[in-house]
């Protein structure tokens, strides 16, 4: 197929090698014209309607997209301002300037707003009450009109990135007290690219207008994961503190990847644990 990738970053550039290797023509766009090896490199703010427009008319017949992947990132920090600019924008703006593609999507499972522990499903209300979410939500609308396809990915992990082995090295980590303790939903970044790669390979009537969780498949709660990290890696184990909210603090929620796991997929990394057992890059990386 032909291709357009917006926004190769952390998981996105490797998605685009990954895509690439296997036969696909793929043009990787994002505001820098980032370097992807492998594929065609271009320029583009999707933010910019007109800039998208003129994108599109450039494009030669033979050339046009059979499927666009939005996987874009706001910018650390972007508030809603930047969300609706990159994504509900972005999203809007690649939807009209090519029509008749499908657009797939990545999300994010803090559209869910549940904070009482529950196991969520893509059947499972997306009542978050953060603006950003409300945003991904709106985005998500204008991916699934197009006859494509919505991916929400829990907290991205991998080499370089992991804010519980950051904390934990760094002797920061903390345990919110209380019991239950909170969910944490983690996915790889590895998994997230074959998770793609899976679908965009198989038939496209599998995730037409379709929602599919990208979680591992253990839901870790955060006492749960210190206390095997601890043992572990022989450190003490990380104090306990009171509740402080934030941005991964306002939500409690197990995710459940069945669905996406009833189309054949399996992730490499069954949960964060496996992944600090098997993954030496990931480890080495954080310390």
């Amino acid at each position: 197929m032909n291709i357009l990738l917006i926004g190769p970053g952390y998981t996105g550039s490797p998605l685009a090698g990954a895509l690439a290797s296997i036969g696909h023509n793929v043009v990787a766009a994002s505001r820098s014209g980032e370097p992807v090896p492998g594929c065609a490199n271009v320029s583009l703010d999707v933010s910019n309607r007109a800039t998208v427009f003129a994108f599109a008319s450039s494009r030669g017949v033979g050339t046009l997209p059979d499927l666009i992947i939005h996987c874009a990132s706001s910018s650390r920090g972007g508030g809603a301002d930047a969300y609706r600019s990159v994504y509900e924008g972005g999203a809007r703006n690649l939807a009209d300037a090519f029509p008749g593609v499908p657009l797939l999507f990545t999300s994010s499972t803090g559209v869910y707003g549940q904070t009482d522990g529950s196991t969520v499903t893509e059947d499972s209300p997306a009542q978050p009450e953060r603006e950003t979410a409300r945003i991904l939500v709106a985005a998500e609308e204008i991916a699934l009109a197009t006859g494509g396809c919505v991916l929400r990915l829990s907290g991205i992990y991998g080499p370089g990135r992991s804010i519980n082995l950051q904390r934990l090295f760094a002797g920061e980590a903390s345990i919110e007290s209380g019991e239950p303790s909170r969910f944490l939903n983690q996915v790889h970044r590895d998994d997230i690219v074959s998770a793609i790669r899976h679908l965009v390979d198989g038939p496209s009537s599998t995730w037409n207008g379709e929602i599919f969780h990208v979680s591992d498949s253990r839901p870790l709660t955060m006492r749960e994961c210190y206390e095997w990290l601890s043992g572990h890696f022989g450190i003490p184990l990380a104090p306990e503190t009171a509740p402080t909210g934030g941005k991964r603090g306002w939500t409690n929620k197990a995710i459940s990847n069945a669905k996406l796991r009833s189309t054949g997929w399996e992730p490499r990394y069954p949960s964060f644990l496996d992944a600090v057992e098997r993954d030496r890059d990931l480890v080495e990386s954080m310390r």
